[in-house]
Formats: C-alpha cells, sequence, structure tokens
C-alpha cells in the first residue's frame, strides 16, 4: 500500500492533464514539463540522507511519518488556483516521498533472506503497475464530479486520493514493526528463528558493529563496479518507466481517443504488468535467475519501443504498450533486489540502493522532457528513439552485470570452502567478504 499510493500520487498528475488541469492553470507544455522535474529535484536529494536515517530514527516512525505529509500536499494540490501553486505542491510532495522506494526495499532485506526478496520487492513494486490501472479508473469516474462543491474533476482526483493517503498513513503508525525482534505478528521462536537465518543468510551482520553505521562504508558503497552497473540499467529504465507512467494517457488520447476513454484505455497495459512482474518474480526467486530474467524484460522493452517507432497503426502502437509497460515493470524490482541481494553490510546496503535509486529518478527528470516539451504528440518520435536506444542499453549492461555477478558468486564459492566445520574459519571469510564484496 505504501508504495501503490506514492505511485498514484505521484503520477496521477497525468490523469489531472488530460482531465484539463493544464488547461484550467493556463500551462504549456513546457511548464508541464517543468512541473514534473520539481518533484524529482528534492526526491533525488532525499533519497540518501532518508536511507541512512532509516535504521537510526526506525521505519515504524518514518515511513509512516513520510506517507501522511505527502498525503497532506497531494491534497492541497486540488486547492491550487495557479501554476506556482502547483509547483510549490510538487516541491515538497517530491521532499516527502524522495525516501520511499529506497526504504521499502532496504526495510524488506531486514525481514527476508535473498532467496526470497525479490517476490516481496516485486509485490510492493508492481502495486506501481496496478497505480497505472488504478489512477485510469479512479479517474474515468471521479472527473464524472466535475463542478461539485465548485471544483473541476482534475481537483476532486487530488482530494479523494490525498484524503485517502493521510488516513492510511496515520494508520500506519500501529500497523509497522521495527525489526523482526519488534514484530507483534512473531512469537519469540519465530523472532529467532528469522534473526538467525538473516545473520546465516548475510542480510543482517553477526554482531551489532557490523551494522552500525560508518561513513567509510558510504565510500565503500560508491566504488563498488555493480552499483554503478545496474546504476546505468536503473537510469535507463527510469526513464522508460517515468515517461509510460506519466505519459501513457496523453499516448493513447494521441491514438484518437477521447480524453475519458484514454483514462480506461491505459488501465490493461498497466494490469497486464501486474501479473507479469509477479510471475517473472517467482521464475526469479525459484530459479535464482535475476540476470537472465533482467535481460528477457529489457528485450521486451526494446520491441515494445520499435513496433510503436515502426508503425503507423493506432492499433499496433496501442499493443506496444503491452510489451514496453511490462518490461519496465518487472526489469524495476528485479534491479532493486539484484542492488539488495549483492552489497553487505547494512550502511553500504543502503547507500548502495540509494544511489540505484537516485539515477533512476534522474531518468525520470529525462522522461519528464523527452515526453514533454522535447517530443512533440501525438508521435513523440524522438523520444522513442531515445527510449529505444535506452533499451538496448539496458540490455548490454544486464548481461556485464550479469557476467560480474558470476565472477563473484564463484569467488565466494572458493572462499566457502575453508569454512566448512569450522566457526573461526567461517567468521574470518565473512570478514573477508565484507571487504572485497
Amino acid at each position: 500500500m505504501f508504495y501503490l499510493l506514492s505511485f498514484i500520487d505521484r503520477t496521477n498528475v497525468a490523469n489531472a492533464r488530460v482531465a484539463g488541469m493544464q488547461a484550467d492553470l493556463k500551462m504549456t507544455n513546457h511548464d508541464y514539463s517543468v512541473a514534473l522535474t520539481v518533484t524529482y529535484v528534492p526526491y533525488i536529494i532525499a533519497e540518501l540522507p532518508s536511507n541512512l536515517l532509516l535504521k537510526a530514527v526506525g521505519p515504524n516512525w518514518m515511513l509512516p511519518t513520510m506517507l501522511t505529509l505527502w498525503g497532506i500536499v497531494v491534497t492541497l494540490q486540488g486547492v491550487v488556483t495557479s501554476y506556482s501553486g502547483l509547483l510549490a505542491c510538487r516541491f515538497f510532495l517530491g521532499l516527502f516521498e524522495g525516501g520511499v522506494f529506497p526504504g521499502l526495499v532496504l526495510y524488506l532485506s531486514f525481514f527476508y533472506p535473498w532467496q526470497r526478496l525479490q517476490w516481496r520487492i516485486s509485490a510492493f513494486f508492481s502495486c506501481a503497475s496496478l497505480s497505472g490501472a488504478f489512477s485510469g479508473l479512479l479517474a474515468f469516474g471521479i472527473i464524472n464530479l466535475d463542478g461539485v462543491g465548485g471544483k473541476r474533476g482534475w481537483a476532486w482526483i487530488f482530494f479523494l486520493e490525498g484524503i485517502f493517503t493521510v488516513l492510511f498513513g496515520v494508520v500506519s503508525f500501529w500497523l509497522l514493526p521495527k525489526s523482526p525482534a519488534h514484530a507483534y505478528f512473531f512469537n519469540e521462536k519465530e523472532k529467532n528463528y528469522v534473526i538467525e537465518r538473516l545473520k546465516d543468510d548475510g542480510a543482517t551482520g553477526k554482531d551489532a558493529s557490523v551494522d552500525a553505521f560508518s561513513w567509510r562504508e558510504v565510500r565503500k558503497a560508491f566504488m563498488l563496479p555493480q552499483t554503478w552497473i545496474l546504476g546505468v540499467v536503473l537510469f535507463c529504465d527510469g526513464t522508460v518507466l517515468y515517461g509510460l507512467a506519466y505519459f501513457a494517457p496523453s499516448i493513447i488520447q494521441g491514438l484518437g481517443f477521447t480524453a475519458a476513454r484514454a483514462q480506461l484505455m491505459s488501465v490493461p497495459p498497466f494490469a497486464v504488468a501486474f501479473v507479469t512482474a509477479m510471475i517473472s518474480a517467482f521464475i526469479s526467486d525459484h530459479y535464482h535467475c535475476r540476470g537472465l530474467v533482467l535481460i528477457f524484460s529489457s528485450v521486451m522493452c526494446f520491441i515494445g519501443f520499435g513496433m510503436f517507432l515502426g508503425s503507423q497503426s493506432h492499433s499496433v502502437q496501442y499493443g506496444s504498450l503491452f510489451m514496453s509497460i511490462p518490461g519496465t515493470y518487472i526489469v524495476a524490482p528485479t534491479l532493486s533486489t539484484w542492488l539488495a541481494n549483492n552489497v553487505a553490510p547494512h550502511t553500504r546496503r543502503a547507500t548502495a540502493i540509494a544511489i540505484g535509486f537516485m539515477l533512476t529518478n534522474f531518468g525520470g527528470i529525462l522522461a519528464t522532457w523527452l515526453l514533454g516539451a522535447l517530443s512533440p504528440a501525438p508521435r513523440y518520435t524522438k523520444a522513442t528513439i531515445v527510449l529505444l536506444v535506452f533499451s538496448v542499453l539496458m540490455v548490454l549492461f544486464s548481461v556485464q552485470g550479469w557476467h560480474k555477478r558470476g565472477i563473484i558468486t564463484r569467488g565466494k564459492s572458493r572462499l566457502s570452502r575453508f569454512t566448512t566445520g569450522n566457526r573461526r574459519n567461517r567468521d574470518y571469510v565473512d570478514k573477508i567478504m565484507l571487504k572485497i564484496f
């Protein structure tokens, strides 16, 4: 629910735009791109410090607080009467939402070993694809409130979705446990089992000193090759993902549909994305093949943009969204899990995850301009070419990351031969792995 609400509240501006917000606030396409960009600047700045603070403050306090605050901001978007007012709301929305996705990935790594992590990350990230479906359905119904209370239909989108976010944020203070040791739904035996399993898996340190904050570990995260290899893929995927999230209703409207019909037609591709992301997560966790899943989903994006660019048929162009949208929604959780699995201890992992999502959101900034002011509707030719090239880069860097991961796995396997039946050797090898990997 956290990420579902986060994505709905960040991207519902696309539905509001189609419902008349841009015209009512006298905004140009350039102004719309600026409004989207303003969200990402504080969003990116907030990601790293919020992830480093998460464990110290406690996720049970920090995550619900962020949720409640951005819900208030979303609600206030419904009362803006000027472009400057919208910019102010978008800035604070980005500031309060910035830490949510890296924070949730880090939070889940407190509870699950690496073999079971992607399905969980996909379960909450796939809510982003559901948000694309829900936003279209909700907007289709809500815009019929146009004129009620003297407010336009697009304003009611912000009112109703923002108020629900605030209510859920308040309730979350009582629902979210700080860690497995504080989980109210575990008995003592279950708590001890989870804690020991996570230590054996390397998800948490053998002792508190290993997981303690250290600026040295922050620096090491910036120096890890896998951080930047996967970071390039995250940047490219961020451009694709946010481009489709923010502009899918506009793209579909450009195919000849009315505003209301475009809202409804945006639902099926995102619904398919949810199903395919969950199936891919199961395959990835069960067969331990994250690299192959990542390569396959990147190829799906390539095929989708190739179809959109190469055809003049509106049916084919609409059908291309059933390749590109599911593809990008498989890439993101697979990458997130791969990054969380392959970096330890806690501070290094938190930093690497934050770096990855900072790059994702830099891609989001690029997307707002590519499909906004820089590439005219309805063909979006320049933008589609760039997204096609980015899909190729995603394939190439995914292959490189897969190769790098194979080298690391073989190195760990060789070191682990010395641990059999010897606790001192096992602890020694653990220390070596933390230094190298």
